[in-house]
Parts: C-alpha cells; sequence; structure tokens
C-alpha cells in the first residue's frame, strides 16, 4: 500500500472520529435522556462507520488490482520473451499445434 494511500486512509478516520465526537458532545448538552443520545450518537456513528468501511473496501480493491494488472504485465513480458527465443520452425509449430494461445 503506497503512502498516499495511508496518509488518506488515516485522515478519513480521523475525521469519522472527530465527527462522532463532535456530536456526541452537542448530543449531551441538548437531550438529557440517554436514551436519545444513544439513538442520535448510533445512528451518526453507523452512517460514519458505512463510509469508513466503504472507502478501505475500495481502497483494497484497488490495491489488488493494480497487483494483478503488474502480475499480468510480468507474465506477458516473459511470454514475448520466450516467443522471441524460438525459432521460426519451433514458433510455426507452436503455433499449429495450440492456436488457442495465439488469437483468432
Amino acid at each position: 500500500m503506497d503512502l498516499a494511500r495511508l496518509k488518506y486512509g488515516f485522515l478519513v478516520v480521523l475525521i469519522g472520529l472527530a465527527v462522532i465526537l463532535v456530536l456526541y458532545a452537542v448530543a449531551i448538552r441538548t437531550w438529557s435522556s440517554a436514551t436519545d443520545v444513544a439513538t442520535v450518537v448510533s445512528s451518526v456513528t453507523a452512517a460514519v462507520g458505512t463510509i469508513v468501511g466503504a472507502f478501505f473496501g475500495i481502497q483494497a480493491g484497488a490495491a489488488g488490482k493494480e497487483k494483478a494488472e503488474e502480475q499480468r504485465d510480468r507474465a506477458q513480458a516473459q511470454a514475448r520473451e520466450l516467443a522471441a527465443a524460438l525459432s521460426r520452425a519451433e514458433y510455426q509449430s507452436v503455433a499449429a499445434s495450440r492456436r488457442d494461445l495465439f488469437g483468432p
């Protein structure tokens, strides 16, 4: 995971915690009933938790996609090098026996 993702992930978590703490302080001053405070705080906590979870889910998916693309690029480069090392006769033999490797 690169540095920017860690930085923004940490920032998202801090903002989420700050929103919840500010809301908690406001709710305690506004409502005297513990039930009212818990209702307000829990509803916002659920929303913030969902947003933070979605952020990290997207980041994990993006990291997995990047890794898969790097592996694909490496495999393609290896296949090109192997194909370049074949003689013309070997290439034609492989192309004739494995048409699925060479496209339509």
